[in-house]
């Protein structure tokens, strides 16, 4: 993932329209159950959060702002930073209590980094010494040293989905970066179609790894697996047309140029699914049948996408580890959890945790923010579905299966409860129950236009059930 500007209203989402509906009945149902879910937690953590800078970036030889290196030269620092692996050891790692604060938060689900794309597997895989269970690495021999497996099993207890983060590429492998060449990009630096004994390897080595994951780390819900950019060529681009574009961009190993990458996904989701039936897979950023849902990144689009989709979101500094981060505040951070939930879709917050294996104090500060929040207001979130036109001004709009509907009032700057707000949309029905969520007895509203105008008197403006937000509950709309 790329440390990218958290925009509110970004762009719509360049994947919508090619979002394609899953058919397995499975893994349908298991979808219904993630969207009702709203809320999960992603956490990126390996080795690099003993330096602070960005996971595994800064070992790719591209000239971008998160690639960046100090002053030494390529190869040395590449060392510099695979040896971090014998000094990695999170003393203080206690996954039971992440699980307690995100669940305290409201939060359902987990996606955890068994592997990112430098390689280092969080998990015991057995088809390398590059990971957290080696020798090599100073936390091998602690009892919780499978991090990933404590991490899967910690959450699972505590009621959660739980999901796999893997990498696509791997860095460290020689059937990705062959020794052979240098790497150029973030690309395999050969050709898969010139030496297609050594890419049959990579894909034998990574199905191997992925089904470690799917076979001995209990249930599985989501494999959530990154590196959009290892994938096949497309079967409408002719081989003609695809040598060409390979002539004119370095040979195709630049990432603006492109290299065929079959990973072998038709077969591979299969072999998961054997092992977890109705698993969803996330192959992000790849259109297809195996993109279960649609994940833009540190943004929240304009409108709802056509399709399941979430927004994974850095909570504070970057996605890895940074010293002193600055995390969101609790406005900013309930006002983005109800903006994607009322455009249909699931917030994926991350939190990164340290060196030595804790969160920052300002992490579990704004876990409880939501948690407060959510207290009072979890009917209008969990288990909702988009009321359009989803947005009016500072009034987000969900809507529940039994009729009712949500209008949740966005507080401005200085805090207060308004006075009244008007919904334009939407109307009660004759006898319909108006109601603020955490507060005792019914609002008094009124016609207005097409829609109403609800009030919130003194004593309720001065005493308001929650800050940040206000729900108001009706019972049954006009049709």
């Amino acid at each position: 993932m790329l440390c990218l500007i958290l925009l509110l209203a970004a762009p719509l989402f360049s994947q919508q329209e090619r979002y394609v509906p899953e058919t397995d009945p499975l893994v349908v149902e298991k979808l219904e159950r993630w969207q009702d879910a709203k809320f999960g937690l992603l956490m990126h953590w390996g080795p690099y959060s003993q330096w602070g800078v960005v996971e595994s970036w800064s070992i790719c030889p591209e000239d971008e702002e998160w690639c960046r290196r100090d002053g030494a030269g390529y190869a040395a620092y590449v060392r510099r930073y695979e040896a971090l692996k014998s000094s990695f050891d999170p003393v203080l790692f206690d996954p039971e209590r992440w699980a307690q604060a995100a669940r305290a938060a409201g939060m359902r689900y987990v996606v955890f980094t068994a592997k990112h794309h430098d390689g280092f597997c969080m998990f015991d895989s057995q088809l390398t010494d590059y990971k957290v269970t080696s020798p090599g690495c100073p936390f091998h021999s602690r009892p919780r040293a499978n991090i990933a497996r404590e991490i899967f099993s910690a959450f699972r207890r505590a009621g959660f989905m739980v999901g796999a983060y893997f990498s696509k590429p791997d860095w460290h492998s020689e059937y990705y970066w062959w020794p052979n060449f240098p790497p150029r990009d973030r690309n395999v630096n050969y050709d898969p179609a010139l030496y297609p004994e050594r890419w049959a390897k990579f894909r034998e080595f990574t199905h191997g790894q992925v089904m470690e994951l799917m076979s001995d780390y209990g249930r599985m819900d989501i494999l959530w697996l990154d590196g959009g950019w290892v994938r096949a060529r497309p079967p409408e681009e002719r081989e003609e047309d695809y040598r060409q574009s390979a002539r004119q961009s370095a040979s195709g190993f630049l990432k603006r140029g492109y290299v065929s990458q079959d990973i072998g996904m038709e077969e591979l989701a299969a072999k998961c699914r054997r092992r977890q039936p109705g698993l969803i897979i996330v192959d992000r950023a790849v259109p297809g049948k195996f993109q279960n849902y649609l994940t833009p990144e540190n943004q929240v689009p304009d409108k709802p996408l056509d399709g399941p989709w979430e927004a994974c979101i850095v909570s504070g500094g970057g996605w890895s580890f940074t010293p002193q981060a600055q995390y969101l505040d609790g406005r900013r951070a309930i006002h983005l959890l109800v903006d994607i939930v009322a455009k249909g879709g699931n917030l994926l917050l991350n939190i990164a945790p340290g060196p030595d294996g804790t969160w920052q104090p300002g992490a579990y500060a704004l876990l409880r923010e939501y948690g407060d929040w959510l207290k009072v207001n979890a009917e209008a979130i969990y288990a909702t579905r988009p009321l359009p036109p989803h947005s009016q001004g500072n009034v987000r709009m969900t809507r529940r299966g039994d009729g009712s509907a949500f209008f949740v009032v966005l507080a401005a700057g200085d805090g207060a409860m308004p006075a009244e707000v008007a919904v334009r949309s939407h109307r009660p029905s004759a006898g319909a129950a108006v109601t603020l969520l955490g507060a005792r007895g019914e609002l008094s509203w009124r016609p207005d236009g097409e829609g109403f105008t609800v009030a919130f008197p003194g004593p309720l403006r001065r005493s308001p059930p929650c800050r940040h937000a206000w729900v108001v509950k009706v019972s049954a709309l006009e049709r």
